[in-house]
């Protein structure tokens, strides 16, 4: 009997150590991004995980690159996409419902869920993007209170990020954030950097793998 409880015990803890804290690899021509999904954002977790396990986003683009804004990838359009070829409306048919928190917000290294113009923020379904963003002095985030923010005071704590580590903080509580590089943060600038055409496209296509990170119990 211990020994069935010991067992059920265990099988518990590994389902819970699985079910929080997911991570996945973004793997690119520049290198290996590791992001750290929010389970305070569980509906964009867990359609990211579902489009993931299927290999969704294999061969997808960055197909929208602003430097010192952010990366954009995940259109379906993207796989196999011709030169030139304007992307950025393909979808998977359905819209994800906004998941704002006020403790995440667009600091460099944020994974956010792209969106069209709709009065209820819902997410697209498959769209998303890596902020760069850049880094902000206390007058300027003052301006920007005031300016584009409607009044709402940004956070000391974020306002110390977004003056050391920098970020977007326009797109705060606009945007759904949903997850956070932790690991090869420096990909993004890399890709960043990339010369592009009129329409935001970089000129060399940059494509991308998506993977879940294995989490081990003990490791």
């Amino acid at each position: 009997m211990k020994k069935l409880l010991l067992l059920g015990t265990l099988l518990l803890l590994v389902a819970v150590a699985f079910a929080k804290n997911r991570k996945v690899k973004i793997i690119t021509p520049y290198g290996t991004m590791i992001v750290k999904l929010y389970d305070q954002t569980p509906q964009h977790r867990d359609n990211f995980i579902k489009l993931t396990r299927r290999h969704f986003y294999d061969s997808t683009l960055f197909h929208r690159v602003i430097k010192d804004f952010m990366i954009q990838g995940g259109d379906p359009d993207s796989k196999h996409a011709k030169p030139g070829q304007q992307l950025g409306e393909g979808d998977v048919g359905y819209t994800v419902p906004a998941e704002f928190e006020l403790d995440l917000f667009h600091r460099k290294g944020a994974l956010a869920a792209a969106r069209e113009n709709r009065p209820d923020k819902a997410s697209s379904g498959c769209q998303f993007y890596l902020v760069q963003g850049k880094v902000f002095t206390d007058g300027q985030l003052d301006t920007l209170e005031r300016t584009r923010l409607g009044g709402r005071k940004i956070p000391v704590d974020q306002r110390e990020v977004y003056k050391t580590q920098g970020g977007t903080p326009h797109l705060d509580q606009s945007y759904t954030v949903f997850g956070q590089v932790i690991k090869g943060i420096d990909i993004i600038d890399k890709i960043a950097a990339n010369k592009t055409d009129k329409n935001d496209r970089p000129v060399t296509d940059i494509p991308m793998k998506i993977r879940l990170k294995k989490k081990w119990l003990f490791f």
